[in-house]
């Protein structure tokens, strides 16, 4: 592993972070839904990928991705910032400090050091945006118009959570955790990003705080030195570059848990089109979901010769049971062989072998968890383009 050299990946940063000062040359990509072009852009660390938006940074993975691995590589793995001054520029792990405060008996304040000589953990688990397929939404919504490349699965490795709140001792009466990163609003009316999670979820001891993805130190533009790891959530929770950890005797209310990543307070998390919802509540553990990863919409293949289709599936946390496919456009569904299992957080690979008449034919592929949940045959809609799991189609000709 080369050696984290923090200067030169911060003023690559500072000047990527800054509109037509990255690395884009002419290349661009165009995604599936109205107003889809996009630049494909390398930043520090990065190889070329989808750019949203520069402020804040907001970079998709190009879906090919997705089909070279369960494990999606640290320079391809999307990034999200909510705040346009990120990320942060005193990254040095050396005066680095993580502290624990609020309703605990023993205040913390740890270096990045002694946070690694506590017993490790690792886990494999998919970090998903809130908004990953908000393009595809009809009728369209605000906010990033991301395809599906806003998702990444990784081998995170890390400390527990509760290791680290029991080392402070919580004391009787906390609520919840609140976590906050380094980075901060550039104006003083924007709010601070911070999140919190309810305290018997924070010591459920899968919560970690991570250094280390896919066996490298964490990319800067990925939360470097620090982040939470809350598999099973929505990214949203996945606080980066996270210094501050404080238990609280009350549920946290502030603009990113009372107002943003919330969803209708229904079965399904939606409504009818345009309407708004009575009541809503904070966005919480993924939908089942499943993609066609082997082939894009349009590929052309052999007729009457046996093809293979692979893909991906995951969901927050049950384990997926079964993955089909259709080539009929929903009629009819043969079982897939799943792959590697890496966990109940990871992605599950998975195959079918089908033989394909002549002509033009919709793929579709269904997963169904350990629990029973199974996608719906159609979107819902809730007005953030928030957890679209609907049945993926891809169209191939067969000739």
């Amino acid at each position: 592993m080369q050696p984290f050299n923090r200067r030169s990946v911060i003023a690559g940063l500072s000047l990527a972070a800054a509109p037509g000062l990255a690395r884009a040359g002419p290349v661009t990509a165009t995604l599936p839904f109205a107003n889809g072009e996009r630049p494909l852009v390398a930043y520090p660390q990065k190889r070329p990928m989808l750019r949203l938006t520069a402020r804040p940074p907001q970079l998709e993975t190009p879906f090919a991705v997705f089909d070279t691995g369960v494990l999606t590589p640290n320079d391809a793995f999307f990034v999200r910032y909510h705040l346009a001054g990120t990320p942060p520029r005193d990254l040095d792990p050396d005066t680095f400090r993580l502290k624990v405060q609020g309703l605990v008996d023993r205040p913390l304040s740890l270096s990045l050091a002694e946070l690694k000589r506590m017993p490790a953990l690792e886990i494999v688990a998919v970090n998903q945006c809130s908004g990953n397929s908000r393009g595809f939404v009809t009728p369209r919504v605000a906010g990033g118009q991301a395809a599906n490349g806003m998702m990444g699965n990784a081998r995170w490795r890390g400390v527990s959570l509760k290791r680290v709140l029991d080392q402070a001792g919580v004391k009787a009466g906390a609520v919840q955790v609140r976590f906050d990163g380094m980075d901060g609003p550039v104006q003083a009316a924007t709010p601070d990003f911070a999140k919190a999670l309810d305290i018997d979820h924070a010591r459920d001891d899968e919560v970690m705080l991570a250094w280390e993805m896919n066996g490298a130190d964490l990319p800067v533009l990925n939360g470097y030195p620090l982040r939470l790891v809350v598999p099973g959530c929505y990214g949203t929770y996945w606080v980066k570059h996270v210094n501050e950890i404080t238990v609280l005797d009350h549920v946290l209310d502030n603009f990113w848990m009372t107002t943003a990543y919330r969803v209708p307070d229904t079965d399904c998390a939606c409504v009818a089109p345009g309407a708004a919802p009575a009541k809503t509540r904070p966005i919480g553990r993924y939908d089942i979901r499943s993609f066609i990863t082997s082939h894009a919409d349009g590929a052309r293949v052999a007729a009457n010769r046996p093809l293979m289709v692979r893909g991906l599936a995951f969901n927050g946390g049950a384990g997926i049971a079964e993955v089909s496919l259709s080539s009929d456009g929903g009629a009819a569904w043969t079982p897939a062989i799943l792959g590697t299992d890496l966990g109940r957080y990871s992605f599950r690979p998975w195959s079918a072998h089908l033989t394909l008449p002549p002509g033009k034919l919709v793929l579709k592929v269904r997963a169904v968890g350990r629990d029973g949940e199974t996608q719906p045959a159609e979107a819902r809609w809730n007005a953030s383009g928030y957890m679209r799991n609907a049945i993926e189609t891809v169209t191939v000709e067969a000739l």
